[in-house]
């Protein structure tokens, strides 16, 4: 399958993880993380691309991807398909909300001058916490779980318009950027802790049966 992560592909992702887990604890990014978003900041003005990164931002609110896996799992037909979603997104967003509080690597101190949307969606999953963490991104974790679990979903009916699907964390992951919420290095590590979650989940509730007529 072609969204199945190997074992030997599935431990160098985890052990790259771990790098950077470590690399941010020990706040040893922390001066290029924060070059990144200084020289980011000067890109604000320009309101057409403010407001369009403001509604690419909110496309990663944690309700959105949810409620397509309720809506999945409440079809008979897509129930496996909205189970192992829907749990994915769940576990992935409650893991990564406690990292973010525990890491101690803070959201950047910089204020995105920019234009904004007048109405903003609501608090997104949060635990008790001492800091506004950033490791590692919350958007970009749920959005690359929905695109690898509705990708894998897809990828018999569509094997090359499935990819298309990694446009979501890819636009979603880039206006965090551009808005000053999270770093580069936590905007990577979203994107390989939501593989690690998605493919640990996928294997253990068999996604692979979702293409078995008879077990739907």
């Amino acid at each position: 399958m072609i969204f199945d992560v190997r074992s030997r592909t599935f431990f160098l992702l985890l052990l790259a993880f771990l790098i950077l887990l470590y690399l941010t604890v020990a706040k040893t990014v922390l001066v290029s993380d924060a070059g990144f978003e200084t020289t980011l900041s000067k890109l604000a003005g320009n309101t057409t691309i403010d407001l369009t990164m403001d509604v690419f931002t909110e496309l990663g609110w944690v309700l959105y991807p949810i409620f397509v896996s309720i809506v999945l799992f409440i079809m008979k037909r897509t129930r496996r398909l909205g189970l192992v979603l829907l749990l994915s997104l769940l576990i992935g967003t409650m893991v990564a909300s406690y990292m973010r509080c525990y890491t101690g690597y803070e959201k950047p101190a910089l204020d995105f001058v920019g234009a904004h949307l007048a109405i903003k969606s609501g608090a997104d999953v949060s635990v008790p916490c001492a800091i506004d963490g950033t490791f590692p991104a919350g958007d970009t974790v749920r959005t690359t779980i929905f695109a690898f679990i509705i990708g894998y979903a897809l990828s018999k009916r569509f094997p090359r318009g499935c990819y298309l699907l990694w446009i979501y964390p890819a636009v979603v992951s880039i206006s965090r950027l551009y808005l000053l919420q999270e770093y580069p290095s936590t905007v990577i590590a979203g994107v390989i802790f939501g593989i690690l979650i998605a493919n640990i989940i996928s294997k253990k509730l068999k996604i692979e049966l979702i293409f078995d007529k008879s077990k739907s």
